[in-house]
């Protein structure tokens, strides 16, 4: 049994979690990463986050995201290695389906055919890209945002997915278990609309030029398209089993960058079968997925808080004190800094213990855990590890500069900005006077006065020291010096 660090003797937990599994295996939750982080020695981790954009995102969604942000952080540093985020918006959702009156075939088009891609940029900024700035700088770390549209039209998505086709056979039953058809759409060129179970679209050539279709249109009858990785029409559409697929097995060609997935928890089992199709297609252990899985978000029946659940059940699913936001994450009280500094706090509770990651709450538990946030959240700033003979130097105030590699986190510092310098459980507090970058360390003290980064050690001291922490490659990343001045009056040296 687990409780949180905010326990006191003789209190209860503010989270009390049972072990599992996995949680017995981990120190941290970010040591599931290790593995394949010692394996592959990656010059670069990003965390892959997809989102269907078929309405305001609630509280779930906002939770594996916020996620992905702060386990990119924590990797960064636990690492030593750039983090990013990659946001996908699954604009290929259903946007309306109907029935054809005669066959009963059920037809679709997606968010993208039905809306346009400047529609599906206004519905991507309104919901997501003031929310991604803040968690962007609440956690230091970059992000881009990827739709399905741009992925698919890809030649490195295409081609693998040319290279499935090969294996069809080997893989059908995997991504189709109770019927062996694999759910390919390939929209009609000329209104958008598709088959929804693709069941009278069929595979008629498959070679080194790429991959012809044919299927039927409700309104333009039989048409006919073909699918080459050097072209991004026509649109290819995949079901959700085949399109992860694709998508795990285009990033895993990709032996420079570890790509970890990042999912709710109801995909563990959707993932067994994904795991099934990748074993069939021989992909070698170096280039299986990698996949953290979130706290799943469960309403009073256990199932899953889901926009589906709640269109299709209303919100009478929920108990009646569940608060608005938590349905339209959009409807939070507050501005969006604050929603974005409630959520760090509340998953960095989470991940301060595996037990408290690794498992499902419900809305109402949520709630509460919402509610017991300190009343002033801590000042948002820049967070950075120091060595303790660095730190007293900060804090009595006689180093007032900080040198690290120019890495992705430190592109984003400013002046002006706060940076908060942490070492064995003490803190303390900066603001940023000056950011100036050079090419290598030598540049900086050819510009930087000596006695600014350590009064205490000559040039040819402190280059020697810095060697040791940062290798040439780290080195090769720029050199950023950043000016600091306490935000708080200095300690007694």
């Amino acid at each position: 049994m687990a409780v949180s660090r905010t326990t006191k003797p003789g209190t209860p937990g503010l989270l009390v979690s049972p072990n599992s599994v996995l949680a017995n295996a981990l120190l941290r939750s970010i040591d599931l990463l290790r593995p394949r982080v010692l394996a592959s020695r990656p010059s670069r981790i990003e965390f892959v986050v997809g989102t269907q954009i078929n309405g305001a995102p609630h509280l779930g969604t906002n939770l594996v995201q916020t996620a992905a942000f702060l386990l990119a952080k924590i990797a960064r540093r636990e690492f030593s290695i750039d983090t990013t985020v990659r946001f996908g918006a699954l604009d290929n959702a259903p946007h309306e389906v109907i029935l054809d009156p005669e066959t009963h075939h059920a037809y679709q088009q997606t968010y993208f055919h039905a809306l346009g891609k400047d529609r599906i940029g206004e519905l991507i900024d309104g919901y997501y890209r003031a929310f991604f700035n803040s968690l962007s700088e609440a956690t230091g770390t970059p992000y881009v945002i990827e739709t399905y549209t741009d992925q698919q039209a890809s030649p490195g998505f295409r081609a693998e997915f040319l290279r499935t086709l090969e294996r069809i056979e080997d893989i059908r039953w995997w991504m189709a278990p109770s019927h062996g058809v694999v759910h390919i759409r390939v929209p009609c060129p000329e209104c958008g609309w598709a088959e929804k179970r693709g069941d009278r679209t069929k595979l008629v050539s498959l070679d080194e030029d790429g991959a012809t279709f044919t299927a039927v249109c409700l309104d333009h009858g039989d048409y006919e398209v073909h699918i080459d990785p050097e072209d991004d029409q026509p649109y290819l559409d995949l079901a959700t089993l085949y399109r992860n697929l694709v998508k795990e097995r285009a990033l895993g060609r990709d032996g420079d960058v570890l790509h970890v997935m990042m999912k709710g928890g109801d995909w563990t089992f959707g993932c067994q079968l994904v795991d099934g199709a990748l074993g069939a297609l021989s992909t070698p252990p170096a280039a299986m997925p990698s996949r953290i899985f979130t706290p799943q978000v469960l309403a009073p029946t256990g199932a899953k808080l889901s926009k589906s659940l709640l269109r299709e059940q209303g919100k009478g699913v929920l108990p009646a004190d569940v608060e608005p936001w938590m349905l339209d994450t959009t409807a939070w009280p507050g501005d969006v800094d604050n929603y974005v500094d409630s959520l760090v706090w509340l998953v960095s509770e989470l991940l301060t213990d595996p037990k408290h990651f690794f498992r499902s709450f419900t809305v109402k538990e949520l709630g509460r855990l919402m509610t017991a946030r300190p009343v002033s959240l801590p000042v948002r700033a820049h967070e950075m590890g120091i060595y303790k003979r660095y730190f007293d130097l900060i804090a009595t105030g006689r180093k007032t500069t900080e040198i690290r590699v120019n890495d992705s986190s430190r592109r984003n510092i400013k002046v002006g900005n706060l940076i908060r310098f942490r070492c064995q459980g003490d803190e303390v507090l900066t603001r940023v006077t000056k950011v100036a970058r050079y090419d290598s360390f030598e540049e900086m003290f050819d510009h930087e006065p000596v006695a600014s980064v350590n009064p205490l050690a000559t040039r040819e001291d402190q280059l020697a020291n810095i060697r040791q922490i940062y290798p040439p490659e780290r080195e090769a990343l720029g050199v950023v010096a950043i000016g600091i001045e306490l935000v708080d009056p200095p300690r007694p040296a």
